[in-house]
């Protein structure tokens, strides 16, 4: 039966966000390694008993055709955004500090729509995350002008001496393996291989190196890192770290609104600046918890503990 819970799992995870999959991507995303005829036994019987519903190439826990034509036109649309997505890369990757550029959220699981914005998670050299940061929080800001922020959403930023993301659950592990590097093939090979703990999460899946190019060092970059890389350089980078925490502690104080209608809030070290993973992290696993008990119960199944293992 564990294979069943699996699948069920995996289905109720994407469920969250009306996005049914395909048989090869439940294989994928599925929390446990299987061999052929037993998955597809699992699939047969839960499809023959109501446990879940194919439509098309998809299955779902939807009998719900609408999410069948919201994932094909979202795909589609993907596709067009990803070509936008890469020059986006390209451009970020010449600024000082920048070692890698990833397409993350919706987009990285091919999909967008007319509110889509491009999520972007960017890897820059050791101790010099807050430099680098404030350089492109200013092309953010110009952006916000001619009202093209949405293709700028720069949410998540690592440094070389600290690869290896904290939180570890399903909700990360499916983030990190879904991410689609577009520049910085070295750095990103050496942050998949300090993130193999999403093994543990997700034995099944790859993750996408050689999408990445090598970044391409242009001389006005190479003129600010030398510059850069002393002491000076560290006292900047941890001053514009203090100045930036401040500005979001008061932001979080306030209590202010985004616009997806979550409160402003942002995690910061010498090391990573995010915004804060508990917010929305815990929602979801809390949905995924709450939505994968329920079926479990329905379907007769001993409960399995999802958000650790």
């Amino acid at each position: 039966m564990s294979i069943k819970k699996d699948i069920l799992s995996t289905l109720a995870y994407f469920d969250i966000f009306d996005y049914p999959l395909k048989k090869r991507e439940i294989a994928l995303f599925i929390p446990n390694s299987y061999n052929d005829p037993e998955f597809e036994t699992a699939m047969d019987e839960l499809l023959t008993s109501s446990g879940i519903y194919k439509m098309d190439q998809f299955y779902s826990l939807q009998n719900n055709y609408s999410i069948i034509q919201r994932r094909n036109k979202g795909n589609n649309k993907a596709m067009k955004v990803m070509v936008t997505a890469e020059k986006v890369a390209s451009f970020l990757s010449k600024f000082p500090f920048v070692q890698g550029v990833a397409i993350s959220g919706s987009l990285s699981k091919d999909y967008a729509d007319d509110v889509s914005d491009i999520d972007l998670f960017l890897i820059t050299s050791k101790n010099r995350l807050w430099i680098a940061r404030s350089l492109l929080h200013v092309v953010y800001k110009i952006a916000c002008l001619f009202k093209k922020q949405h293709l700028f959403c720069m949410n998540y930023y690592i440094d070389e001496e600290q690869l290896e993301i904290e939180e570890k659950n399903i909700y990360t592990a499916t983030e990190i393996v879904t991410l689609i590097p577009l520049q910085g093939s070295v750095v990103f090979e050496d942050f998949f291989s300090a993130n193999s703990w999403t093994k543990k999460f997700l034995p099944n899946n790859y993750m996408r190196i050689s999408t990445a190019k090598t970044i391409r060092r242009i001389w006005p970059r190479r003129l600010v890192e030398w510059m850069l890389n002393n002491r000076m350089g560290n006292y900047i980078d941890n001053y514009l770290l203090r100045i930036t925490s401040k500005r979001w502690e008061k932001k979080t104080h306030r209590k202010l609104i985004n616009k997806n209608g979550l409160p402003f809030g942002m995690k910061t070290s010498k090391h990573f600046a995010k915004h804060d993973p508990n917010i929305f992290q815990t929602k979801i696993l809390s949905l995924h918890e709450s939505k994968l008990s329920a079926l479990l119960t329905q379907h007769k199944v001993r409960p399995i503990n999802i958000s650790q293992r």
